[in-house]
């Protein structure tokens, strides 16, 4: 818990079970009555802003962030299960939460998550991933300089990566999942 009148932006409140990110918080003092905190709170979950007011020295739910690593599992409907390393307990994670790591997922990749409260706001791929090419397309254009020649490689998880000529189906690839570039064969 924290009193509202030490709100400050970047704070994570619960309020009726939704979370929000403290955008600003101001105390206004009027003429004729008691002063108040007014705040631009930002929901977390549809990104939605609005403002709340609350009394000085109010006390208001503070959620505190922490990371975990979580091993994917698989897709169940619309949902990603995820393990929690350490408590050993199953994780559901949203679709827009997984976003664009979608592409790297396969069962027992480690990722690191971030959480406010138990709920999953972010997922991290690790830097590097080594996974298998399931097939390869162009990349046999004559009038191009061998050293520019790249082909399309789609790995096992779906994701396409430019690699060089020379790597075939069946090959384990190294790819930095951060910039989605071929690294090396391995």
């Amino acid at each position: 818990m924290v009193k509202s009148n030490q709100l400050s932006p970047g704070t994570i409140l619960d309020i009726s079970g939704k979370l929000y990110r403290v955008e600003s918080s101001v105390k206004v003092s009027v003429p004729k009555g008691t002063p108040f905190i007014k705040a631009k709170l930002k929901n977390l979950t549809t990104d939605k802003v609005s403002e709340k007011n609350f009394k000085p020295d109010q006390e208001v739910n503070a959620v505190t962030k922490s990371e975990r690593e979580l091993e994917f599992l698989y897709l169940e409907g619309n949902d990603y299960r995820f393990l929690d390393i350490e408590e050993l307990e199953q994780v559901v994670v949203s679709p827009r939460v997984v976003g664009e790591a979608i592409h790297y997922l396969k069962e027992g990749i480690s990722v690191t998550a971030t959480l406010f409260g138990e709920t999953v706001f972010t997922i991290e791929l690790p830097q590097f991933l080594e996974l298998m090419v399931v097939e390869t397309e162009g990349g046999e254009d004559e009038d191009v300089p061998v050293s520019d020649v790249t082909k399309i490689a789609t790995l096992e998880t779906g994701a396409k990566v430019n690699v060089p000529p020379f790597i075939e189906a069946g090959d384990i690839v190294k790819v930095d999942t951060g910039s989605e570039e071929f690294i090396q064969r391995v």
